[in-house]
């Protein structure tokens, strides 16, 4: 087993619930509470509250749960951690609202191959949450300075990507993943819209961060605005 929490930056850690494969976030306040970004698939928990232990933090430390989207490997874990945190219900933008209080995620694209395969399987239902916040972007969550809620649709209605521009992380969410660290769209089948998907992740390269951090896949550190840039421009001018 890895390390449990990774550190990004000054009170920022990236914490690993399946490998660098699916990955939540621990942001800590100079008041010394905590703001947990997703909360992995169902067993996650274990994984997130041994990370939050790895920075001297328990569960009833965390104070606000943020959603990035309504699929079960982000909100799997979320009633599980609501249970040891103590909270009334989680944070999410408000198109994804609906389908985390009925614990089932949007339907898929059918208008991809595979998002017709995976639209005849059966569905990865989750675990219903409420919703306590609803999010639209550009709001600014009172996380350590400020994280700003950057609408990015497609994979679902209200996926967000989530800027803390005090440490300089930018979380991408799904819409772009780093898998082996390399740069790849999201599975076309898992999103709703995946040629939306693909168009509002050019929103990322119009802002400022120096470490990119990705909910499937480590981290970049080192020139990480261009290497974002960089994958988008190549992947827009050739698909």
């Amino acid at each position: 087993m890895g390390n449990p929490a990774v550190l990004l930056a000054p009170g920022v850690v990236r914490i690993p619930t399946l490998g660098d494969f699916i990955n939540s976030f621990a942001f800590t306040d100079s008041d010394g509470s905590v703001t947990l970004v997703d909360c992995g698939l169902k067993r996650a928990p274990a994984r997130i509250v041994a990370g939050l232990a790895h920075i001297g933090k328990h569960p009833y430390d965390v104070t606000r749960i943020i959603l990035t989207h309504a699929h079960p490997d982000h909100a799997g874990g979320a009633r599980g951690m609501l249970n040891a945190t103590g909270l009334a219900g989680v944070e999410s933008h408000e198109a994804d609202a609906a389908y985390l209080r009925q614990g089932s995620p949007p339907r898929r694209d059918t208008s991809t191959t595979s998002g017709r395969v995976f639209e005849r399987l059966p569905q990865s239902d989750f675990s219903a949450v409420p919703v306590a916040t609803e999010l639209k972007d550009g709001d600014i969550i009172p996380v350590a300075g400020g994280m700003r809620v950057v609408h990015t649709p497609g994979h679902t209605p209200g996926h967000v990507s989530l800027l803390h521009a005090s440490s300089g992380v930018l979380i991408t969410g799904d819409s772009i993943f780093n898998i082996a660290s390399r740069r790849t769209w999201p599975l076309a089948g898992f999103c709703t819209s995946y040629a939306q998907s693909k168009a509002t992740a050019a929103r990322l390269a119009d802002l400022e961060y120096g470490i990119a951090a990705f909910t499937h896949g480590p981290e970049i550190r080192d020139r990480a605005r261009d290497r974002i840039r960089d994958f988008l421009r190549t992947k827009s001018d050739h698909g």
